[in-house]
């Protein structure tokens, strides 16, 4: 199983599909073929794996993939009938496909015939997927709020000048983590103050393979010459302040990962909604005081109601400080 996360960290991480490595091991223990999902329209991993034996050659083997084989017919069949036409005789799974459209895999496995076991290394597993799990869970996307401010908690100077807080190493590393992301978010208020580009770009300034969809929030108009229209992805305009149907909106484009870029505006109304999943903090040895917070109120009245994050990661990113938290689990 863990050779199979392995595999599944080699496919995309963007997209409506889940990340899935399998591996198909001989009816003696040995491994004899391995695959991962590609990416959308590509063969699942379970095919992907099979495809590399001969037509009788998975036959009483065990299949060992991260994700319930799924169910149904989609752009590809369901993997669940592969493995079955393949003749194998085992199915070991971790985490149980929570797409309602998928699943039931497993039963049907079990109704050829098939012995299924559930579960192994599933902490791991979910780790790895957990974005897009929860995602799946809830029918929103994950969301990721990132900002950058210095060590006092301010995202611009007194003048409103804010670029740039952080080091080059920091904005390079940002533009990954826009890579990594299906949409990438912020207010009609960041258009009309900061005019920005919304793309993820290499340390030459050159657009990366992978580029985000710009979602703009908002109902005030945008200059026709805002570089968000020359986006290599359709700009996406959500109207409206409900925030929960601007995010079901998106998932049912297929959106899973969001990340938001908004300003303190923004960005506050989605943490005092309980709609940031993960947080991404850019901090800089730089203080500047006065206004110009990273956020806004966020209803905290007293202590005792402040909104509490787990840290998850802290790294020294050039610079500068990236600190990495969730919300705190409560009980």
């Amino acid at each position: 199983m863990l050779r199979a996360l392995e595999l599944a960290a080699r496919g995309p991480a963007t997209g409506a599909n889940p990340q899935v490595g399998c591996v198909i091991l001989s009816p003696g223990g040995e491994i004899i073929a391995e695959g991962w999902h590609r990416g959308l329209g590509t063969p699942h991993a379970e095919v992907d794996a099979l495809s590399s034996l001969a037509p009788d050659g998975a036959r009483g083997a065990t299949a060992v993939v991260t994700l319930e084989p799924c169910n149904h017919h989609g752009r590809t069949g369901p993997c669940s009938e592969a493995l079955i036409a393949a003749g194998v005789a085992r199915v070991v799974y971790a985490v149980g496909d929570p797409n309602p459209v998928a699943r039931g895999g497993a039963d049907r496995l079990r109704d050829a015939g098939v012995e299924v076991i559930a579960g192994v290394e599933v902490e791991r597993v979910e780790e790895l997927m957990h974005p897009w799990l929860t995602a799946m869970r809830r029918g929103v996307p994950w969301v990721t709020l990132k900002w950058a401010s210095s060590l006092d908690g301010r995202a611009a100077a007194a003048d409103g000048t804010s670029q740039w807080i952080t080091g080059e190493a920091a904005r390079a590393r940002v533009h990954l983590q826009r890579a990594a992301a299906d949409a990438i978010m912020v207010g009609t208020g960041t258009v009309l103050a900061d005019d920005p580009s919304l793309t993820a770009r290499d340390t030459r300034g050159g657009l990366l393979p992978s580029q985000p969809i710009p979602v703009v929030i908002g109902d005030r108009e945008l200059p026709a010459t805002a570089q968000i229209f020359h986006h290599p992805q359709p700009l996406i305009a959500m109207h409206g302040h409900d925030l929960h149907a601007v995010l079901s909106g998106l998932f049912a484009r297929g959106i899973r990962r969001v990340l938001l870029e908004g300003g303190p505006t923004l960005a506050s109304a989605f943490i005092a909604e309980g709609l940031v999943d993960e947080y991404l903090l850019y901090l800089a040895p730089i203080l500047l005081g006065g206004g110009n917070l990273a956020t806004a109120d966020l209803g905290v009245g007293t202590l005792t109601s402040a909104r509490r994050l787990t840290i998850v990661q802290f790294e020294r990113v050039g610079e500068d400080i990236l600190v990495r938290a969730r919300p705190r689990e409560e009980g």
